[in-house]
C-alpha cells in the first residue's frame, strides 16, 4: 500500500521506518528538509512538498507537532488542496476540537478523516507496541484497523471524532501528574538520607506503584535526561492543552496548574529539548546523590 507521512520528527521518524520495515511504499514530508535524509537512505521517496505527498498515497499519516502546525501545513500554505478519495489519519496530541475542526475541513474538500493518537514511545514504534486510540465511524475504523496494528496490536476504537483526543489528553495528564508526584517523593526521600533502594521496595510492593517509576528512575539518580523520547518542550503542549480542556468541561485542575508551573520552571532551565523526567530538576534542584 501507498502510505505518505508529514512530519518526521522525534516519532514521525521512527514510523515511517516501520511503514518502510512492513513493505509499504512509503512518501515523507517535512518542512525542514535535513529531517528526511536518513529515511531517503532507507527507502523512503522524499517529497518536496505537502501536495506531491498528499497526491502520492491513498492514506496520509500526519505526525506534526500542533494543531496549528497541521493547519499550517496542510491548509493554509495549500489553496488548492485536493483530498478527494483519500484518508488522512492524525496521529498528534491535540485538543478534541481541533479535531473535530479538521474533520469538517477534510470532509468538506471530499476526504475522509480519523483521529489515531498513540501512547507509547520511540521503543513501542519499533517493537509495534503503541497503543492506538481511534476516533472514527465504526465504518472507517473498521476499514483501516488492520493497518494501524502495524503500530500496536489492537487499535481501539474509542468512539466518535474527538473521543480518541480526549482519551489522549486524560492519559498524558497521568504522564505529568505522576512524573511530578514521584519526583517530589524522591527529592523527599534523598534530603533526609533514606536509602532510595529501601523506598523503591515499599512502593513497589504497594498500591501506589507505577512502572513509570522504575523507568525514569535511572535518569533522576544520574541527573541524566539525554535522548529523550519524549521531551519536556512537548509535556508543556500537551499540560496546556488539557488545562484548556478541562477548563471547557468545568474541572479543577489546579493541581496540574501547578505541575504546568513546575514545567515551566524546567524550561527557564534549559531542559526543553530533554527527557521530560526533567522536572525532577525543577522539584528538587539541590539535592546532592
Amino acid at each position: 500500500m501507498n502510505i505518505s507521512l508529514i512530519g518526521t520528527g522525534l516519532m514521525g521518524a521512527p514510523m515511517a521506518e516501520k511503514l518502510i520495515e512492513t513493505k509499504h511504499t512509503v512518501t515523507v514530508y517535512n518542512r525542514t528538509v535535513e529531517k528526511t535524509s536518513d529515511l531517503g537512505s532507507k527507502g523512503a521517496r522524499v517529497a518536496p512538498s505537502v501536495n506531491e505527498t498528499i497526491a502520492a498515497s491513498e492514506a496520509i499519516l500526519l505526525m506534526l507537532s500542533d494543531y496549528d502546525a497541521i493547519v499550517e501545513a496542510i491548509f493554509y500554505a495549500n489553496r488548492d488542496l485536493n483530498v478527494s478519495e483519500k484518508t488522512i489519519i492524525q496521529m498528534s496530541t491535540i485538543a478534541p476540537d481541533e479535531s473535530i475542526d479538521l474533520n469538517e475541513r477534510i470532509v468538506n474538500r471530499g476526504g475522509a478523516y480519523l483521529e489515531a493518537p498513540v501512547l507509547g514511545s520511540i521503543p513501542q514504534v519499533r517493537e509495534g507496541r503503541l497503543i492506538v486510540m481511534v476516533g472514527s465511524t465504526e465504518k472507517l475504523f473498521l476499514r483501516w484497523k488492520k493497518f494501524l496494528s502495524i503500530f500496536g496490536p489492537d487499535p481501539i476504537h474509542v468512539g466518535d471524532i474527538g473521543k480518541a483526543a480526549a482519551m489522549k489528553l486524560a492519559l498524558n495528564q497521568l504522564i505529568a501528574s505522576l512524573t511530578a508526584s514521584f519526583s517530589l517523593s524522591l527529592g523527599l526521600v534523598l534530603k533526609h538520607g533514606i536509602d532510595v533502594q529501601q523506598f523503591m521496595g515499599i512502593v513497589r510492593e504497594s498500591a501506589l506503584y507505577a512502572p513509570t517509576y522504575d523507568k525514569k528512575l535511572k535518569r533522576y539518580l544520574a541527573h541524566d535526561y539525554r535522548n529523550p523520547n519524549f521531551p519536556t518542550k512537548h509535556l508543556k503542549k500537551d499540560v496546556d492543552l488539557i488545562i484548556g480542556e478541562a477548563q471547557k468541561c468545568n474541572l479543577q485542575a489546579d493541581a496540574l496548574q501547578g505541575v504546568q508551573s513546575i514545567i515551566q520552571q524546567a524550561l527557564k532551565k534549559g531542559y526543553n529539548d530533554t527527557d521530560y523526567s526533567s522536572l525532577f530538576e525543577a522539584i528538587a534542584p539541590d539535592v546532592s546523590l
